[in-house]
């Protein structure tokens, strides 16, 4: 979304109330649509004329301007199923736990899809397409995500690296990226100060990173060439879960899509190897 440039790029330069004020709407965008500057100050707790001076910031007229932009990207654009979607997610509060658990994911990759960027988005699928090599980096609680998303596109890919800091020589493989390397970095709250360092290292040799994290404005943010906000209701990990991995889902078919022809040429290898002592169920020429 337009917003979130226009935040990240002008984050350095606002006051403290300010980024009060940035930090909410980047979690709660429509709030901007649906209230007045009174309204949306007193919800964030500061003073109207902050709202108004953060519009300013931000390059437009007024808080009208800004407000209108909001309600047309939310209620003008807005697919025609979205308030059927909506009603039956008010319904779904009637029904069993489980529902109600994953009617709660549906929204998260709703609100996660409403702010990802589409231009970043194929930029950085390009990026990977064209990457020599690939590595994904994620520790403690995004340590599962990574793991699957460099299984994921090593499937597509060659040259797709895992980085695993507490069984290998960290230092070593960074020193083997460039710029043709793409490093995929997740990182959320608490946001580990280990996964900061390595992103350093990893911005002084060149290479092109893709941030995936709960906020545009994450510390993740100063070291990615294009970070992707993944929607979390309570910035916990478990909120997180579906929208980040329908979103990386996302990367490796858009992947999938950019090298087709590699990627059904490896397929063909795969399955020229025999593996029927690997799985159970599996004949030979599987």
């Amino acid at each position: 979304m337009h917003l979130q440039n226009l935040i990240r790029e002008n984050f350095v330069t606002m006051s403290k109330s300010q980024k009060k004020m940035a930090t909410y709407v980047l979690d709660h965008p429509r709030d901007i649509a649906l209230c007045s500057a009174a309204e949306l100050g007193g919800r964030i707790g500061i003073s109207e004329s902050t709202v108004i001076r953060f519009s300013y910031t931000l390059g437009f007229s007024g808080y009208v301007e800004l407000q209108k932009l909001m309600r047309e990207h939310y209620f003008i654009n807005e697919s025609s199923t979205s308030p059927y979607q909506y009603t039956e997610i008010e319904l779904s509060k009637e029904e069993s736990f489980h529902r109600q658990v994953m009617e709660k994911d549906i929204q998260s990759i709703q609100a996660t899809m409403d702010q990802i960027d589409a231009a970043s988005y194929y930029a950085a699928v390009q990026r990977l397409s064209k990457a020599k090599s690939i590595y994904v980096l994620g520790l403690r609680t995004s340590y599962p995500a990574a793991n699957w998303l460099s299984f994921s596109i090593g499937l597509v890919k060659e040259n797709v690296h895992f980085i695993r800091p507490d069984t290998e020589d960290v230092i070593r493989t960074i020193a083997s990226m460039n710029s043709n390397s793409v490093v995929i970095i997740i990182s959320f709250h608490r946001y580990l100060k280990e996964t900061l360092q390595i992103a350093e290292l990893v911005r002084k040799q060149k290479a092109y990173i893709i941030g995936i994290s709960d906020s545009m404005l994450a510390p993740i943010h100063e070291y990615s060439d294009v970070l992707f906000p993944v929607s979390t209701q309570n910035k916990s990990t478990f909120d997180a879960v579906a929208p980040l991995f329908s979103f990386m889902n996302a990367i490796v078919s858009g992947l999938i899509v950019e090298q087709k022809d590699a990627f059904k040429n490896r397929q063909l290898m795969y399955q020229s190897i025999p593996s029927h002592f690997l799985f159970e169920g599996a004949d030979e020429n599987s």
